[in-house]
């Protein structure tokens, strides 16, 4: 007996997406799947360009398929068949590099780059540099206009190894302010430099019993001018650690440390030591999360002190998609001089801050996802702060005047503030065409000086929303507001209005046009106390990813 065996030859390639698509499972087919993460960093102020990767329906190739026809005998039951080609899946890299160059009619400026070296597949080397910036006239009221200049440059290298069962990170950072003043100060012009170095380990395996995180650093910073003298120095040597074990699949036990050693060079300033202890257990299944811990604050050294506050959480899950929690944080503000830069650049240091201790900061919300792609956070709350630092006018006692009036500065000043607050979150999505959030927080204030409440928020309010109308036009648009609190006998500082607007288009595969425009309202107001903002103003340019 003779037996014909038809051999079937199969061809078939299959290319997916950025967004796999949904296939039937076959064994037979290795499929090769491509995976383009570009980096995309923010433009901030008016709109954050977010440029998707291009996504291309998949196709399928279609074979000939020829058949064999010629008879075979059979050697064995049942015959040995051709075995299938397997290929080996693989990733394609995406572009490694990004760089942007704008410019504004206030002389804005606008330069970002950043690339990411991958050495090996465990090895990733990236570097940035950011330069920002004005130099224009800016108006104040009844006085002259101000020409005024503020630019800030910054410059990092992180580097990432990744072992089979931990990371190594390694990173250094460079930052440099230069502005100037237009009130009363030590000097008409000012200059901050900063830079850090820093290295730790994370566990990464988990399926080891302990999860560990451990870094050390020296941080370094530099203030020009002040009043208590020039060229201010801290530095800060700073060791941190952590572990968490798993008791069960339910609980675990965790404990996180840091240690900050702060030595400065100037009058009147101070050396000390601050130990941050924060244990705390958690616990939770598919309806429940607890928290339970506490931060320890110990102060050694010129500055004395011990602070514990509570750290508990506590979350209850129902009806798959609405959650019910509880909260009360607390902790320390170091108030070293980078947190000053961020409050107020052009307040002067007349005595050294103490730490403001945030007692507690309780908060009862309610989070949901009530359809696909939208959320809402609804919340209320209660928050008091020891010796919080607020932006603080003073008037020199003298009967002269320099400039556009009496001498006068801008200094911090430490008080004990409280406030009970409500709000609102939430935000909706439909596939990557169009998006919008919103967020409104009510706060209302208590100070021992009253005075220092003077530029604190009492409303804030931000609508964006983001379009992309065709696959290279990315349009965002939003508003901004603020309110501050009013102060008895004081005149309340200017509310911030801020209507803004961007767009960035594809001109080219890797290369964008953009624009961001601010203040189109044309408002006068401050976001630091005594220093105008721009008015309406722009900013645009080109962008490249390569």
């Amino acid at each position: 007996m003779k037996f014909n065996y038809i051999l079937p030859l199969l061809a078939l390639s299959v290319t997916t997406s950025a967004q796999a698509q949904t296939q039937r499972k076959d064994t037979t087919v290795n499929r090769t799947v491509v995976v383009e993460q570009e980096y995309n960093p923010d433009i901030l102020d008016a709109g954050k360009v977010n440029v998707l990767p291009k996504v291309e329906d998949p196709t399928v190739a279609k074979g000939t398929v020829n058949y064999a026809t010629a008879p075979a005998p059979a050697s064995n039951i049942p015959a040995s068949t051709l075995q299938p080609f397997m290929g080996k899946e693989s990733q394609l890299d995406p572009k490694a590099g990004y760089a942007r160059l704008g410019y504004g009619n206030y002389g804005n400026l606008d330069i970002l780059g950043n690339y990411l070296f991958r050495f090996s597949g465990q090895d990733k080397l990236n570097l940035n540099l950011k330069v920002d910036g004005m130099d224009g006239k800016l108006e104040l009221p009844e006085y002259s206009p101000w020409n005024a200049y503020y630019y800030r440059t910054q410059a990092g290298a992180d580097y990432l190894h990744q072992f089979n069962k931990a990371d190594l990170n390694v990173k250094a950072n460079f930052g440099l302010s230069n502005f100037n003043y237009w009130l009363y100060a030590p000097s008409s012009k000012q200059k901050f430099t900063s830079g850090d170095v820093q290295a730790g380990i994370k566990s990464t395996d988990t399926t080891l019993p302990l999860q560990y995180h451990a870094s050390a650093g020296l941080l370094m910073y530099q203030r020009q001018h002040d009043y208590i003298g020039d060229n201010l120095r801290e530095t800060i040597l700073r060791a941190e650690g952590g572990a968490t074990a798993a008791i069960n699949d339910f609980q675990r036990i965790t404990i996180d440390m840091e240690l900050n050693s702060f030595i400065y060079k100037g009058n009147n300033l101070v050396n000390y030591t601050l130990i941050e202890l924060n244990p705390y257990y958690e616990w939770e299944n598919d309806s429940w999360k607890i928290r339970l811990g506490a931060h320890t604050d110990i102060a050694l050294g010129g500055m004395k002190d011990f602070h514990i506050t509570p750290d508990v959480t506590a979350q209850y899950t129902f009806s798959d998609s609405y959650q019910l929690y509880a909260k009360a944080t607390s902790g320390d503000y170091k108030n070293d001089f980078r947190r000053l830069e961020v409050l107020s650049p052009y307040a002067t240091i007349t005595q050294q801050p103490s730490r403001s201790n945030e007692q507690v900061n309780a908060v009862l919300g309610l989070k949901a996802s009530p359809v696909t792609g939208a959320w809402f956070d609804v919340f209320a709350g209660y928050q008091k702060i020891e010796d919080d630092l607020r932006e603080y006018q003073v008037a020199k006692n003298v009967d002269i005047t320099v400039g556009y009036g009496p001498k006068r500065y801008y200094s911090f000043i430490q008080t004990n503030t409280s406030n009970i607050y409500a709000g609102l979150r939430g935000s909706y999505a439909w596939k990557d065409i169009f998006s919008i959030q919103a967020d409104a927080t009510y706060r209302h204030w208590k100070a021992d000086t009253e005075t220092a409440l003077l530029m604190t928020p009492e409303i804030e309010f931000q609508l964006e929303a983001t379009c992309r109308p065709l696959p290279q036009l990315l349009i965002n648009a939003g508003y901004k507001h603020i309110t501050r609190t009013t102060v008895a006998d004081i005149a309340t500082a200017d509310p911030v209005n801020n209507l803004y607007a961007g767009a960035e288009y594809r001109l080219f595969n890797g290369i964008a046009i953009y624009a961001r425009l601010n203040n189109l309202l044309n408002k006068s107001y401050s976001y630091y106390l005594g220093y105008p903002s721009e008015k309406l103003n722009f900013v645009g340019g080109l962008s490249f990813r390569f």
